[in-house]
């Protein structure tokens, strides 16, 4: 990576400062994803999973709630069609996320924007969004190295309480007793708030609670993720206030 230099014209700095400020800007939600993180390798071990297994899947797909679905489906007669399409859904909206940040993902080398995308979450991408937007705002230019720091931040955490809920957790035959299945719900709401809606969110908020509701009553399976996705976006993207070259976060 170099630091040296400045950009060629219409790219972002890509900077290893870039990647410690998205990293340590991302501690404190990473530290939220450890909770269901310690979770994840606790199931897997009751599911029968080798330490290996589990560790392998955290590295290599590092997809929590993909993994947590897998588990569910975990089995002697593993339904490997089921798992794909379920999981395909499921990850559908990092389309979407991707799209919105296309404006700067699309000034970096293609090998520095799809390396960077390996990593991003949930968790990293809304740190990172609402980074770039504050960053419209005051007039900066953004370091595209941002969003490789947020989700490696993810990645260590995600990982080493993989590692932790498998090896060293015992005695929680229940999760949901202490509280740990509300971790993925705690984590949401928390990044929400720091995203800080503004009042032209509001039409998309509510197409997208009311969009992926109504799919979850009369669709089986992970339908209205993707329900919700779409009609928040159309809704952003068509709504009152909508422009047709809206940067993105503003």
């Amino acid at each position: 990576m170099n630091t040296q230099h400045a950009p060629s014209a219409g790219r972002l700095p890509f900077t290893f400062g870039g990647i410690v400020s998205g990293f340590r800007a991302c501690v404190p939600v990473a530290l939220g994803v450890a909770v269901y993180g310690v979770l994840f390798g606790l199931l897997a071990r009751q599911k029968g999973m080798s330490w290996v297994e589990a560790q392998s899947m955290s590295l290599f797909i590092f997809a929590g709630a993909s993994q947590l679905i897998a588990l569910d489906l975990w089995g002697p007669n593993l339904p490997a069609l089921s798992l794909i399409v379920t999981t395909f859904i499921v990850n559908l909206r990092h389309v979407l996320m991707g799209a919105a940040l296309s404006p700067q993902l699309l000034r970096l080398p293609a090998g520095r924007a799809f390396g960077s995308l390996f990593f991003m979450t949930d968790e990293s991408w809304a740190i990172s969004l609402a980074r770039y937007a504050e960053d419209g705002r005051r007039g900066r230019l953004s370091d595209g190295a941002f969003l490789l720091g947020a989700g490696l931040a993810v990645y260590v955490f995600w990982n080493v309480s993989t590692a932790l809920g498998h090896v060293l957790v015992r005695g929680l035959d229940d999760p949901a007793r202490y509280g740990l299945d509300f971790a993925f719900t705690a984590v949401f709401t928390a990044l929400l708030v720091g995203l800080r809606p503004r009042r032209a969110d509001i039409l998309p908020l509510v197409a997208a609670v009311g969009a992926a509701l109504l799919t979850l009553r009369l669709c089986p399976g992970k339908w209205y993720i993707l329900a919700g996705a779409l009609a928040g976006g159309f809704a952003a993207a068509f709504g009152p206030g909508s422009t047709p070259s809206r940067e993105a976060g503003k």
